[in-house]
């Protein structure tokens, strides 16, 4: 199944054994771990993208030491719920290191799983995970993807391209969609700032898309290594924006026991 297409000319990409390519001739190479980049980095100074391979490595470790799991097992029940499961196409917009898309993938029987990430670091470990058939450097405000060709949408704390999700999402299909809630976090937050501020609401109403489901993912847990401490800040769109002084503040931890509040959004294309 020719799923993804060029950047370039947006013609279907034909998967060959160490690139794609499209009929007009644009060619990309698969680098070692099996992903390809798809990202058009010449529009942009930067030259890397997305998280580095510290930051990647990390959270990794966090996610695999099952802090996260009640979120990840929630997910994968809702998916499968809403979901036909003739051989579905699903697309991670945002994937990491894909301890969410494998979890999903395996569920679903024959499923074409597709993750995208703009970190090539994040995809080396992503290629790692199994039943992923597609990995490659992109946009989730660009996916390379034609109208209509995918089932199931991930969204899990990745930035949110509300109009581009309407475009490729079948008519049907669904996004899943992660967000923090109201004190997400809390008693971290209080580790660090003098005056803690609650998350503000995330806007719910997207265009082309149907809200079906708003489900809570609310509970407690308690961190006992000061690493696994330092890296939850760091998964947090936080961590960029505070102080050394402040985030030094962490180092004094041995301990942190804090909620933990997501909510699952789950929509359908009109």
């Amino acid at each position: 199944m020719d799923l993804l297409c060029c950047p370039v000319c947006h013609a279907p990409l034909k998967e060959e054994e160490r690139r794609y390519c499209c009929p007009a001739g644009h060619s990309f190479d698969k680098a070692k771990q099996n992903y390809v980049n798809l990202l058009q980095s010449q529009r942009s100074s930067a030259r890397t993208h997305g998280d580095d391979r510290e930051m990647v490595v990390a959270r990794r470790a966090f996610l695999e030491k099952g802090y996260y799991s009640s979120l990840r097992d929630t997910l994968t029940e809702k998916v499968y719920f809403y979901t036909e499961k003739n051989a579905p196409v699903l697309v991670d917009a945002g994937c990491g290191e894909g301890w969410y898309t494998e979890a999903v993938a395996q569920k679903l029987p024959g499923c074409i799983a597709v993750g995208f990430d703009i970190s090539k670091n994040a995809l080396k470990w992503a290629a790692k995970r199994q039943g992923l058939s597609h990995l490659a450097v992109a946009s989730c405000f660009s996916m390379p993807l034609k109208d209509e060709t995918v089932d199931i949408l991930l969204n899990i704390f990745s930035p949110l391209a509300a109009e581009e999700y309407a475009r490729v999402l079948k008519k049907g299909g669904h996004l899943f969609r992660v967000v923090p809630d109201t004190y997400h976090l809390w008693e971290l937050k209080r580790a660090v700032y003098e005056t803690a501020i609650p998350n503000r609401p995330e806007p719910e109403d997207l265009p082309g898309l149907i809200l079906k489901e708003k489900k809570p993912v609310h509970y407690e847990m308690t961190l006992t290594a000061r690493e696994d401490i330092e890296t939850l800040f760091q998964m947090t769109p936080y961590y960029y924006r505070t102080s050394p002084a402040d985030r030094a503040k962490l180092n004094k931890l041995e301990i942190l026991t804090t909620r933990v509040e997501f909510n699952l959004l789950i929509y359908e294309k009109e």
